[in-house]
């Protein structure tokens, strides 16, 4: 099991940018699938992006292909997830997650470890 903490969200107006992080515990970081989530009120939760154990591969949602990139630092244990041209469709709560089984998914079932979210709030 690895413990998660995302930091970095706020409020922005439409047109600019945030970088979530997600600080894992444990030693095992390097060998886990991590995901970015989020869920708007009243919705379910829905996948944005994955990258896997390496960082080399990624996946992401059509709704935020192009204005969002996921990253991870495996020295530092943490990933990120750089979101530009934010739109006021973003709002939200994110969360990452950790997947130990590595299955590439992007159902939130895919993933068995979760943050507590931070907020992402876009005006327009």
């Amino acid at each position: 099991q690895v413990q998660l903490v995302e930091s970095g969200g706020g409020l922005v107006q439409a047109g600019g940018s945030l970088r979530l992080s997600c600080a894992a515990s444990g030693r095992s970081f390097s060998t886990y699938v991590m995901g970015w989530f989020r869920q708007a009120p009243g919705k379910e939760r829905e996948f944005v992006a994955f990258i896997g154990w390496s960082g080399t591969s990624t996946y992401y949602a059509d709704s935020v292909k192009g204005r969002f990139t996921i990253s991870r630092d495996n020295a530092k244990n943490t990933m990120y997830l750089q979101m530009n041209s934010l739109k006021p469709e973003d709002t939200a709560v994110y969360y990452c997650a950790a997947d130990p089984r590595r299955r590439l998914g992007v159902r939130p079932d895919d993933y068995d470890d979760w943050g507590q979210g931070t907020q992402v709030t876009v005006s327009s």
